[in-house]
């Protein structure tokens, strides 16, 4: 069962990602996680990742893909596995599927975790952080004893700049332009499966479940 996640930052594919991973026990696969495993290791691989990261540039679609297909080419892959954060773009997930079809294979699922923006704005404007241990709260979901104090160290809570209402438009804008598409090219493959992810989280993972079965 190979599936790719879908959906704009903070809709939570990636805790429904982990659920299913636990579940089917499938990794849960993120290229970041992947490109760090690899530039730690000071793979060939890694080390041509790190050369443009290191200049600031993007990693090319064609490495990437490179990276991913040597990850998912491991013993713990070969019942499936679910794709977080990749592919992000129209090319990437061209590039994945020629490079999957080589190896006559392919991925059985797209599942959108579908949010309006404005759920993502609310949801991700209310997000606290704490400035000495990093734990996280959500003003309305999951508030700290004290307003504006951590539980766990008693420092300040913050709201980081990546959740201000600002950033978190711009980066709905940035998904919209980029990865919206992908909904379209997988529905087009015959793969995609859309579940509402503005009911609770158990919820969301139920109606997954019922997808995958």
């Amino acid at each position: 069962m190979k599936i790719v996640m879908l959906g704009a930052p903070g809709a939570g594919k990636g805790t429904q990602a982990k659920m299913i991973a636990e579940k089917y026990t499938i990794p849960h696969i993120s290229t970041g996680d992947i490109f760090r495993a690899n530039i730690k290791e000071g793979t060939p691989l890694g080390l041509e990742a790190k050369s443009y990261m290191d200049q600031g540039k993007l990693v090319p679609d064609e490495l990437t893909v490179k990276i991913l297909l040597d990850r998912v080419s491991k013993d713990d892959c070969k019942n499936g596995y679910v794709l977080d954060g990749f592919p992000r773009t129209i090319p990437q997930a061209n590039v994945l599927k020629e490079a999957l079809a080589k190896q006559n294979d392919k991925i059985d699922f797209a599942i959108n975790v579908d949010v309006p923006d404005e759920n993502i704005v609310r949801r991700m404007s209310g997000r606290r952080a704490c400035v000495t241990c990093g734990a996280t709260y959500h003003i309305e979901h999951v508030p700290p004893k004290t307003e504006g104090i951590c539980d766990k160290c008693g420092s300040a809570l913050i709201l980081r700049d990546d959740d201000k209402p600002d950033t978190v438009l711009n980066r709905l804008k940035v998904y919209h332009d980029q990865t919206q598409p992908l909904i379209d090219f997988y529905n087009n493959e015959g793969i995609l499966k859309e579940v509402d992810g503005t009911i609770d989280v158990k919820d969301v993972f139920e109606s997954i479940t019922k997808i995958l079965g």
